[in-house]
């Protein structure tokens, strides 16, 4: 908390209403140019999403693909809206979402939860606002939808070990890569130059006016926050408000942030192995940390030996237990999985956790890379590559060194230029408050202080002893949170500004495991 207090004094500045007003005249021009959204009620049976669509309108927005020839060849992009049930002359506008998931997070599912207030919303903020979702060019249902070889991710058997045990293990892998990236390439062709984040960002705006709107509010979360940091640095006079959760690091976009993620990656491991000890009677896989770290890598070597039904070998045991260093909610599941397999010999909950990546994983890891290979700096060189995560994994960051490095692997041999240096955002006007849980594994605490400061009007909320990317209005259920981000979303209200850190929220409590019958 000490560091945190080094940030910045922040500038305090007034809030001004939230009047919606009709789209400018001066916009009238683009308005027309980007045309506006026919809503109809979404069809049921949604091939990704099931039922979760049903009460929702769909529609779409067409957006040119690349933004220096705007009257070329358009893409479209999805959208689904929940609209206020507040009368019209109570109505505060439009919230775009974004969940992020890495760049590739399909999100048309989002408005319902936020309109009918199952996030812990309350339902007069609710109820006041347009919810729109949207898959992001490349993603989801927008068009084209981005998916490059699947074999990369499902070969059709056990994947290769992530952590390459000889040269020959390395090179297998790096050369699956470079196969992946051209495949990419192969399909989609110029296409991937226009996939970055300011792409996305300059959608958001075509998206702005053509649901009539001179300001949006926006909520977004993981590489949501990113997309939303730019949207603020090119176009700040579009935004009424921001919320931004879980926020990614501006300046280390690209290879420098994918590296800090392999130690808060083994951080949040820790954090998980911790808990499960605290539970030996319920698991029976030891009482330290160490000794669960143990039982661990014991599951995941007898899987090396023998993958289970020849499908379930070391890699997938790494993609089935990632989730715990992201959402405190998975880790009933995964430590019972742990536990049925290397205190009883038992594969049926592991079987039942994994399946092959499919349609939306290959698109969500294909989009992933698209964004990230473009937004910053990667080396082009592979030695480089190998000294970094061998450095890392010597050092102990076990638990997803590797499983990371393969996952941005195709950034070494993208068939598209990477920035130089990721873009600059910032501006000192802009009305933001951002969300921050302490221990978060994709971001750290970093990205919200440097943000911060970049827009000075800012004002940061630390969720103390949180390890939930997403914190706010999320699963997480943060009473303390939740009321910060209704507050601002229902008048604008903020903390007050003060150095560094502006509040504090306590973490929701750890899940507890059912009693041992």
């Amino acid at each position: 908390m000490r560091k945190l207090a080094l940030v910045t004094t922040v500038i305090a500045a007034a809030l001004v209403g939230s009047a919606v007003i009709p789209v400018a005249a001066a916009d009238e021009a683009v308005h027309r140019a980007a045309g506006s959204i026919d809503w109809v009620p979404c069809p049921g049976g949604d091939p990704v999403l099931g039922d979760m669509l049903e009460g929702l309108e769909c529609g779409s927005v067409r957006v040119p693909l690349d933004y220096d020839a705007p009257r070329g060849e358009k893409i479209s992009l999805a959208l689904t809206r929940a609209k206020h049930t507040v009368p019209d002359s109570e109505y505060k506008g439009v919230v775009v979402l974004n969940r992020g998931q890495w760049p590739g997070g399909i999100g048309r599912d989002l408005p319902t939860r936020y309109a009918q207030g199952t996030t812990g919303l309350a339902q007069d903020v609710g109820g006041a606002y347009d919810w729109i979702g949207f898959d992001p060019r490349g993603v989801g249902a927008s068009e084209p939808s981005v998916v490059c070889d699947s074999d990369y991710l499902d070969p059709g058997q056990a994947q290769p070990d992530p952590v390459p045990s000889t040269p020959a293990a390395e090179r297998e892998w790096v050369e699956r890569a470079r196969a992946y990236a051209e495949s990419c390439g192969d399909t989609y062709g110029d296409v991937l130059k226009h996939l970055s984040t300011e792409d996305a960002a300059r959608d958001l705006d075509r998206m702005r006016v053509a649901l009539g709107q001179e300001k949006i509010t926006y909520f977004g979360t993981d590489w949501g926050t990113y997309l939303g940091s730019q949207y603020a640095t090119l176009f700040p006079r579009r935004v009424e408000r921001m919320v931004l959760d879980s926020v990614v690091r501006p300046s280390g976009v690209g290879y420098r942030n994918s590296l800090s993620k392999n130690v808060t990656s083994e951080r949040n491991a820790g954090i998980f192995f911790a808990w499960v000890a605290e539970y030996d009677d319920v698991y029976h896989l030891g009482t330290t940390a160490a000794e669960v770290e143990a039982s661990y890598y014991e599951g995941q070597d007898a899987l090396r030996a023998a993958p289970v039904d020849g499908r379930i070998g070391p890699s997938e045991w790494s993609d089935v237990f990632e989730p715990v260093v992201y959402r405190s909610w998975t880790w009933l599941s995964r430590a019972k999985i742990l536990s049925d397999w290397v205190v009883n010999g038992d594969p049926a909950s592991l079987r039942a956790n994994y399946s092959p990546p499919g349609f939306p994983h290959q698109n969500r890891h294909a989009m992933t890379n698209a964004v990230n290979c473009l937004d910053g700096p990667w080396p082009t060189d592979w030695k480089k590559w190998h000294r970094s995560h061998s450095r890392q994994y010597d050092a102990g960051n076990r638990f997803l060194t590797w499983t990371n490095a393969w996952y941005n692997a195709p950034c070494a041999f993208w068939p598209q230029s990477a920035k130089s240096e990721p873009a600059e955002v910032g501006h000192r006007k802009v009305d933001v408050l951002l969300v921050q849980p302490q221990f978060d594994t994709a971001h750290g605490v970093a990205g919200a202080v440097e943000t911060h400061r970049l827009f000075p009007n800012s004002r940061l909320v630390l969720e103390r002893g949180g390890h939930n990317v997403g914190a706010a209005l999320s699963a997480n259920n943060n009473a303390c949170l939740n009321e910060y981000v209704g507050d601002f979303l229902r008048d604008g209200t903020r903390p007050d500004s003060r150095r560094g850190v502006d509040a504090v929220c306590q973490a929701s409590p750890d899940p507890v495991p059912a009693p041992a019958s």
